[in-house]
């Protein structure tokens, strides 16, 4: 019988993490981007006669829908995914724009609600296929 070893790198050849800033900005660029999207929003919601308004809310009409689509395309990688996520975002945005203008209801703030409600119902429907698959996967043995 032979046993089968898995060969570690040396301890010279690996990369220790540093410690100290710029460890890891992912939640804080994560943070820093869901303050601007939310923002953009509200500041589009109450029309508001600031100059971000328009940035921020093509911000958040790009970045929300991107998010969304990018949580319900995990198994892919990651530039693929950031590839599918903006362009399913710049297609929401269009069908949106699209609808709203084919029923003669177009208007900046239904645009918005739109856009958030479509995303929400995206997030929502990934979170539910998440949690069915757990389930599932705990009750077969």
């Amino acid at each position: 019988m032979q046993t089968l070893r898995i060969k570690t790198a040396s301890s010279e050849d690996t990369e220790r993490p540093r410690p100290g800033p710029g460890r890891d900005l992912t939640p804080l660029l994560a943070g820093a981007a869901t303050a601007v999207g939310g923002l953009g929003a509200v500041l589009a919601l109450v029309d508001s006669a600031s100059p971000l308004r328009g940035p921020f809310t093509l911000f958040f009409l790009l970045a929300a829908p991107a998010a969304a689509i990018a949580a319900a395309l995990r198994g892919l990688e990651p530039f693929g995914r950031g590839v599918a996520a903006v362009a399913g975002a710049v297609v929401v945005n269009m069908l949106v724009a699209q609808g709203m203008l084919a029923v003669h209801r177009w208007s900046g703030r239904g645009g918005i609600v739109a856009v958030t409600a479509i995303s929400a119902l995206i997030l929502l429907l990934v979170l539910v296929r998440r949690l069915r698959g757990r389930t599932t996967r705990r009750r077969t043995p």
